[in-house]
């Protein structure tokens, strides 16, 4: 066997059943599949074309699910960053050479205003939202070290000032999460976090501990992520007095965020709780994208097709996804738009109906590029839809995956 077949994600899952000591029938009974289903996989004839199988299977086999398929969507197979602005925003965040200044006492006032940066900073996330994934990327590093310059300057201690670093690093983690970088996007979401709890903004600090609870699911701690936005919930109710519109996004994203987690523990009666709380909260908003949250109807649908994925039921989520009009969204959210096409063609991958599947990811594709590019799912369902092409049905398969970098 060669170095590249010794470690594809079927031998990974051999070689850690085994050790297991498991045959392949009793691996396959409890992760719901047939043996010969398994020895496809463990010979690279499939793939784990479901997220929720294969994190079953990491559980029984007593592993992290990286060490069955290798890298993240963070990397490329030579484990090469996929996403390139990453490293000069890793080196942005690492820029401590101000601290040995503000030791001595306060950095001399030459630093951008609050005003200015929200302005930027707010950009910078829209470009984000419109998934303008390069351009956002090329610009958050000076970005971030304004925001830091800022933070040292005399009045840098000011809520106004805690609340526009938090904006800069939110959409730092945003983005960094939507690429595949969990472990920055970690790093950023937790200090978006620590200068919204400084800002004294409650309705902010709950916005970061929802991004914090996607980037930590993300890292495949999901009982945390779950715990993390059920409390922030919790608190931020308690602080509601006649709450504005912003204030039950906000609100409703937090249950959006729970959704999300108790789907990647397989909570189904926690997870139909959250969506069933989520609807009676849009019922109350309607669509929009306040605090920049995206939440509405569409946005609770999109979860809830989220959801299925995650619980295996690609039957519901197709059922859910054909009856959504994205167009419903507000203007500037392309992202969303395009999920909708992506979770789609998961759902239809995980079927086996490869044509539709195919089809959905080249609409995505329409609508951005990028997060066809950078999105980690996107291109292990690639992946999987290649190992079992059949070029008449799927001919434009191939040079989607050239396009995408998968190939």
């Amino acid at each position: 066997m060669s170095g590249d077949e010794d470690d594809a994600p079927g031998a990974r899952i051999a070689r850690a059943r085994r050790r297991r000591g498991l045959s392949q029938s009793v691996l396959a009974g409890l992760v719901g599949r047939s043996e010969s289903w398994l020895s496809q996989v463990e010979r690279g004839k499939r793939g784990v074309d479901s997220h929720t199988v294969l994190t079953r299977m990491a559980a029984v086999l007593r592993v992290e699910v990286e060490e069955l398929t290798g890298p993240e969507g963070g990397a490329d197979e030579e484990g090469q960053r996929v996403y390139e602005p990453a490293a000069e925003i890793e080196r942005a965040m690492m820029g401590y050479d101000a601290v040995g200044a503000s030791i001595g006492g306060p950095v001399p006032d030459g630093a951008s205003r609050p005003a200015h940066l929200r302005a930027m900073a707010k950009a910078a996330y829209a470009g984000y939202q419109a998934t303008r994934y390069d351009d956002t990327g090329r610009l958050l590093p000076a970005l971030i070290r304004e925001a830091e310059q800022a933070g040292r300057a005399p009045g840098g201690d000011s809520r106004e000032a805690c609340s526009v670093r938090a904006l800069v690093y939110d959409t730092a983690a945003a983005l960094l999460h939507r690429v595949g970088e969990s472990g920055l996007a970690w790093s950023a979401a937790d200090r978006a976090l620590s200068a919204a709890e400084r800002s004294g903004r409650p309705e902010l600090m709950a916005v970061q501990a929802y991004r914090l609870s996607y980037v930590i699911a993300s890292r495949r701690h999901p009982a945390e992520a779950l715990e993390l936005a059920m409390s922030a919930a919790d608190g931020l109710e308690r602080a509601m007095r006649d709450p504005d519109a912003d204030t039950l996004s906000v609100y409703g994203g937090l249950h959006l965020a729970g959704v999300n987690a108790a789907a990647a523990v397989y909570d189904r009666a926690m997870t139909a709780t959250l969506l069933a709380r989520a609807r009676k909260i849009a019922a109350r908003t309607g669509d929009g994208n306040r605090m920049g949250t995206a939440f509405g109807h569409v946005n609770v649908a999109m979860h809830a097709i989220s959801a299925s994925l995650q619980l295996g039921d690609a039957k519901a989520a197709i059922e859910t996804g054909e009856s959504l009009d994205p167009a419903a969204l507000p203007a500037g959210l392309t992202g969303r738009r395009t999920q909708l096409s992506l979770d789609l063609a998961r759902a239809y991958a995980m079927r086996r109906q490869d044509a539709a599947a195919v089809n959905l990811l080249l609409a995505a594709e329409r609508l951005s590029p990028q997060l066809v590019r950078y999105d980690g799912r996107t291109r292990e369902v690639i992946t999987s839809l290649l190992r079992r092409e059949h070029q008449p049905s799927t001919p434009e398969l191939r040079p989607l995956a050239r396009r995408a970098g998968v190939i």
